[in-house]
């Protein structure tokens, strides 16, 4: 009997993970150099730039739970893509900070919930989840390269006003992904709503933060915070970092675009990763990888080349611990929580993570600045450490009941 999902039903899938996270990744990397084009102040540009957290942390209470219970996944997706996208190209037009603020929480409101629920039907119609996951999350991002790499190219060497003119395109950009995603989502697999007998009149959401009170399922949410904090804490720090080791301005994407070549690659061998590894130890080697990473900033930042090479660590970073934690959810919650049970993790991970990143390491970055010049030995090792406690703390305190200890045919131990 063959249990591999269909290629047709793969392909689709495929398309839709390159297609959400090309929406992200066509407008994001740009997005402070263009707020500061316009001449937002400081405090205009953090309320903004919060617009994807707070999205992420509201999308379990609204987007995700309306997707479990009232609405098709794949019509929830195509319908929310389709707003998200006319709110991105409304973006393009938008040069004062109020109708800027509120197109941006707009297009926020409704695109944070389809990461969720993209991983929920993808999860949902896969045969072999741990095994084929990674080969149709790999797409993700390949979907953002795809946007984010070519407005480099186009950029570079535009100076003054003609680069300040290219640089709102990266709406229409992120605007035409998510109106061919909202297609798209009319030709995927159906996805109904799972409610219970029991359940039926109950919020997804609520059942989702009820089970997630489980002691394993709180270590995971607890190792997730730390991790998506120290996650976001790279992107924050690594390009000023690279900028005081010498690095060119013009460099800093290609080199941190390594990160993305090498989680193209360990996504895809993600499958053979946990079927060797199993969740706990594949998980631990995501999260050390950080610490590893984080390491080599403090200890080698004499050596540019080595500074260069860690970036692959990012592939091990990603895929090890945040997609196989996608994957376990889907093991772990009934069906019928699938998109709320994702959204619970992904307001720690998108939502609160995001958040004490910015609060955690943009001061800590100030503290350890003198005179302009920013001690990063020591620096670094705070997220090293943090890296380091999460793992301990996972591999001692993460024991999920036994019929949750095996991928595939292989046990956890």
């Amino acid at each position: 009997m063959n249990s591999s999902t269909p290629r047709s039903v793969k392909i689709r899938l495929s398309i839709m993970m390159a297609l959400i996270w090309a929406i992200f990744g066509a407008w994001l990397p740009l997005l402070l150099q263009l707020m500061q084009n316009l001449g937002f102040t400081v405090i205009q540009q953090t309320v903004i730039g919060t617009a994807p957290a707070a999205a992420a942390m509201l999308a379990v209470f609204f987007g995700n739970n309306w997707a479990d219970r009232h609405f098709a996944q794949e019509k929830f997706l195509a319908a929310s893509s389709l707003v998200a996208g006319l709110a991105l190209i409304g973006l393009f037009w938008a040069k004062s900070f109020w109708p800027f603020c509120v197109l941006m929480y707009v297009h926020a409101f409704f695109y944070m919930p389809l990461i969720s629920v993209t991983n929920s039907i993808a999860l949902r119609h896969l045969k072999d989840t741990a095994r084929e996951f990674g080969h149709v999350r790999m797409w993700g991002p390949v979907g953002w390269m795809g946007v984010s790499w070519p407005m480099y190219f186009l950029l570079r060497g535009r100076e003054g006003a003609a680069a300040e003119a290219m640089i709102p395109w990266i709406f229409i950009v992120g605007g035409a992904a998510a109106m061919l995603l909202a297609l798209i989502g009319m030709f995927l697999p159906h996805t109904p709503p799972m409610p219970t007998a029991a359940d039926a009149g109950h919020s997804a959401w609520l059942k989702a933060l009820r089970l997630s009170g489980k002691p394993f399922l709180l270590v995971l949410l607890l190792v997730a915070l730390i991790d998506a904090t120290n996650h976001m804490g790279y992107f924050i720090l690594s390009g000023s970092f690279l900028a005081s080791l010498g690095v060119k301005t013009e460099w800093i994407m290609p080199i941190m675009g390594i990160s993305q070549f090498s989680e193209i690659f360990v996504t895809f061998l993600l499958g053979l990763i946990l079927v060797r590894l199993g969740w706990k130890a594949t998980m631990v080697l995501g999260i050390l990888a950080h610490a590893a990473r984080f390491a080599a900033y403090s200890f080698l930042a004499d050596y540019l080349p080595m500074i260069v090479a860690v970036q692959v660590l990012h592939g091990v970073c990603y895929a090890c611990f945040f997609a196989t934690l996608y994957i376990f959810i889907d093991k772990a919650y009934p069906r019928d929580v699938q998109a709320s049970a994702q959204g619970v993790f992904n307001f720690v991970i998108l939502g609160l993570g995001d958040l004490l990143a910015k609060w955690i390491f943009i001061p800590a970055k100030a503290a350890f600045t003198t005179e302009g010049v920013t001690n990063y030995h020591s620096l670094f090792l705070l997220p090293a450490g943090m890296a380091l406690c999460a793992a301990t703390l996972l591999a001692i305190a993460f024991r999920p009941p036994a019929e949750l200890r095996k991928v595939g045919e292989i046990p956890l131990h």
